[in-house]
């Protein structure tokens, strides 16, 4: 497309250390479950196909540690950056300064952190305090990071040493759909990370968030999170669809579901609105399938089709707006070469920064 921006997208892949990985949804294999093992193949790959990042995510008591994982498997990679999910909530900041600090000695400028506002077993904020909450740990980590000082629960802190003599704090990638979590991304992310929607829908939380940042100053970029079925052609891919919930029940998928501490926020919500408002095969409009939803509590959609019609849709996404793509596909590792042949091949991209 000539009217594309000027700025090469970020392009990452999906580490599934949460126990998502599947040949067909509902139906679990030992060899694909969360182990250092087959996550860290999964990274490896990632970063010999020539992504740009690889998402490390964190589920309270699913699949295995992201920050323990990180530390092992960065030394295993070349280029790739490790998006590294923390759970607000989980950590005292000033322990989650140090961790951070620790693989950036690791990494260098290879760790990017993606921020989590969640409950956890045992407590149920509402959104605004939850969201105030994981404000306040961003300022905080920030400072941290920086070398400063901070003031938890009344008592000063100091930085962390190895803090105060790292490079400051990595990029924050920060999601939600209510207003609250709109309020925090527009005030302390770098990277506002949304989960897959409509055109005209991406396109109105674009602007809403643009509109947000700039009341204080601001200016944010923009990613999306969607899984990828892409085969040689459309049929293909189609098929690859189907046959991926062919063995999965609604009591199934709604077990799987209700493992996830975040079912009752706004963006877990707005994939179930996208799934009642597609067709009888699950699209939701062009190349947009919403089937994956169906056992999945977070990014519920995918986009389908062969690699012209995912580099096309990719390109509409960038028309929008969004500049960092974190893309996955069941079972990870396999997908993650085919996506890379058919689609990431010979598509412009860069590390965010670059």
């Amino acid at each position: 497309m000539s009217d594309l921006p000027s700025v090469l997208p970020e392009v990452s892949w999906f580490g599934a250390l949460c126990d998502d990985d599947y040949e067909q949804l509902g139906v679990p294999d030992p060899a694909l479950a969360s182990s250092w093992d087959h996550c860290r193949s999964i990274v490896v790959a990632a970063d010999r196909n020539g992504f740009d990042a690889v998402l490390l995510p964190s589920g309270y008591a699913l699949g295995i540690d992201a920050t323990a994982f990180a530390a092992a498997v960065g030394p295993l990679t070349e280029r790739i950056r490790l998006l590294l999910a923390v759970r607000i909530g989980e950590l005292v900041v000033p322990q989650l300064a140090r961790q951070i600090a620790t693989l950036q000695q690791i990494l260098g400028d290879r760790l990017l952190v993606n921020i989590i506002s969640s409950d956890v077993p045992g407590e149920s904020l509402a959104s605004e305090p939850r969201y105030q909450r994981t404000l306040t740990a961003m300022r905080d980590l920030r400072r941290l990071l920086a070398g400063e000082a901070v003031s938890v629960h009344g008592e000063a802190l100091a930085a962390p040493r190895i803090a105060a003599a790292g490079p400051g704090c990595p990029p924050l990638y920060f999601g939600g759909l209510s207003p609250a979590a709109r309020d925090v991304a527009a005030q302390e992310a770098d990277v506002y990370l949304m989960w897959p929607d409509t055109l005209p829908a991406v396109a109105a939380i674009v602007d809403d968030l643009r509109t947000r940042a700039a009341a204080h100053g601001r200016t944010l970029r923009f990613g999306y999170r969607v899984h990828v079925i892409v085969r040689e052609s459309e049929a293909e891919a189609r098929a690859a669809a189907r046959h991926l919930v062919a063995a999965l029940d609604d009591d199934t998928g709604t077990a799987i579901r209700n493992r996830s501490l975040d079912t009752a926020s706004a963006g877990v919500a707005r994939q179930g609105e996208l799934r009642h408002a597609a067709d009888d095969e699950g699209y939701v409009e062009d190349n947009l399938w919403t089937g994956i939803g169906r056992a999945r509590s977070g990014a519920g959609a995918a986009i389908v089709g062969d690699p012209d019609q995912v580099r096309a849709k990719l390109d509409a996404y960038r028309q929008l707006g969004i500049d960092a793509f974190i893309l996955s596909g069941y079972p990870h590792e396999r997908e993650c070469d085919r996506v890379a042949r058919l689609v990431l091949d010979g598509y412009p991209h860069a590390p965010l920064g670059a």
